[in-house]
């Protein structure tokens, strides 16, 4: 078994103090689905981070971030379709780390949740948006299970079940998630190949 847990930031879409997590899961094994069309490596405009998605299971993909230092964190990542909706659960992979056991079995595997609102032929997504969770929680507080932490950290304790309801009836709301990303595929060059470029007619695996 993997051993994951709390890992770095995701740039300026996540950030530790700009991020959502729920200590469960989006999904089940029936709301899982594989794209091929996700596999690769993406950037933005006049950005140097870079996200590259790999297939690591049948319906499992594996994430590393880049920052524009060169920072890097790992990822499992599963591409989840709710009511025609398509979510990122993401999941960090353990670091090395110097510290003992005693110390690593004080940090807390987390999950965080993107909405994607289209692969091809850039890729967009956004992260649950923490400003907008805690003023909706503040005035609806039994919407979704969940804690506060120094009063501005949300922390979803939410069950699966329950996770999945609050985002298909309020995931479309505004500002539910951040600005869009809209990142571009980098070609892959081979020797004497001319990159080449993906379709955009990649078909979902739901099998």
């Amino acid at each position: 078994m993997k051993k994951r847990f709390k890992s770095v930031p995701l740039g300026l879409l996540i950030v530790l103090a700009g991020c959502v997590p729920s200590l469960h899961p989006l999904y089940t094994k029936q709301d899982l689905i594989f794209d091929p069309a996700l596999v690769g490596e993406w950037s933005g405009k006049n950005s140097n981070d870079t996200w590259t998605f790999t297939k690591s299971g049948e319906k499992e993909y594996k994430l590393v971030y880049t920052d524009g230092e060169g920072k890097t964190g790992e990822f499992v990542v599963h591409l989840v379709k709710l009511e025609g909706r398509l979510f990122l659960d993401l999941y960090p992979q353990e670091p090395e780390l110097k510290e003992n056991d005693f110390y690593k079995m004080h940090l807390l595997p987390v999950h965080t949740f993107m909405k994607v609102q289209q692969i091809e032929p850039t890729l967009q997504m956004a992260i649950l948006n923490p400003d907008w969770i805690k003023t909706f929680l503040q005035e609806h507080p039994d919407a979704v299970r969940h804690e506060k932490l120094d009063q501005d950290y949300i922390v979803l304790t939410a069950s699966t079940k329950e996770l999945q309801s609050f985002l298909i009836k309020y995931g479309d709301t505004k500002d539910a998630f951040g600005d869009l990303s809209d990142l571009t595929r980098k070609a892959k060059e081979q020797k004497g190949d001319t990159p080449a470029s993906t379709s955009a007619g990649a078909r979902h695996s739901d099998k």
